[in-house]
């Protein structure tokens, strides 16, 4: 499911724009207003000749003038208030069209409000789990002090930290290798003669003198690569200082 759900076309997300084309003194003017009330406006000068067929020239002008492409707006109408139906050049008009978006981002980022700061939770809410491993990431103080805020009982550092010396899980996949070579228990289920003699017992990735552990947990569909910390990196210092304290350390007096 979460696979399918990563392959499937994301949301896309667009705001309603009206749009009206109409004469100007220099030539021609598209105004856009957004759903916030926004409104931006550009003008193309110049002259053009009457088009042959004014009906389908009027089409040509909303087509062209609602390629919005990869805007963050969408044409909710377009309106054309030409006292000719000019025929006007696709060039010309993405030019305007173009001039006309920049126009109204700009007046909606003047006239943008940020939001107030919200007010911080007392007391804080309590994270979900009092316990986390080294798979939380925790690699300074300030994290600490974050996690402990919100309940947290037992912490222990980040794998950065050199401090899990025997074998833990690298990696966490979605990629099943077991699934890869059609040796995955699921698969076997309900396949007469197979079923029940699958089994997901741990594999190796062997690379030269480097060997890693897999070990499948089924029932989230994840592949664990475990492995030990090389002696070397454990004995190199971590990649940033760290220094955890059980109280807040008391500043010494300046003299």
């Amino acid at each position: 499911d979460w696979v399918r759900t990563l392959e499937k076309k994301s949301a896309d997300r667009r705001m309603g724009v009206w749009m009206a084309l109409s004469d100007s003194p220099a030539g021609l003017q598209l105004t856009l207003t957004d759903e916030d009330g926004h409104v931006g406006s550009a003008e193309l000068a110049g002259t053009w000749e009457r088009a042959k067929d004014p009906a389908q020239a009027a089409d040509k002008l909303r087509e062209q003038l609602g390629r919005l492409g990869d805007t963050l707006f969408q044409a909710s109408d377009i309106q054309v208030h030409l006292s000719q139906p000019w025929f006007v050049p696709a060039s010309q008009l993405n030019a305007l069209r173009r001039d006309a978006v920049a126009s109204l981002e700009a007046a909606r980022a003047a006239a943008y409000a940020r939001p107030p700061r919200a007010v911080p939770v007392d007391p804080p809410v309590p994270y979900p789990e009092d316990t986390l491993t080294y798979l939380a990431n925790v690699f300074n103080q300030k994290a600490r002090d974050f996690y402990s805020k919100h309940g947290v009982k037992v912490i222990a550092a980040a794998y950065e930290a050199h401090e899990e010396e025997g074998e833990v899980s690298l990696m966490i996949t979605k990629h099943c290798v077991r699934f890869s070579l059609s040796l995955c228990p699921k698969q076997a289920k309900g396949v007469t003669g197979v079923q029940g003699t699958v089994r997901a017992e741990p594999l190796q990735l062997i690379n030269g003198k480097e060997k890693l552990t897999l070990r499948f947990d089924c029932k989230p569909c994840e592949m664990h690569v475990v492995g030990k910390i090389k002696r070397s990196v454990l004995n190199s210092a971590p990649e940033s200082p760290i220094q955890f304290y059980k109280t807040r350390p008391q500043a010494h007096p300046v003299h």
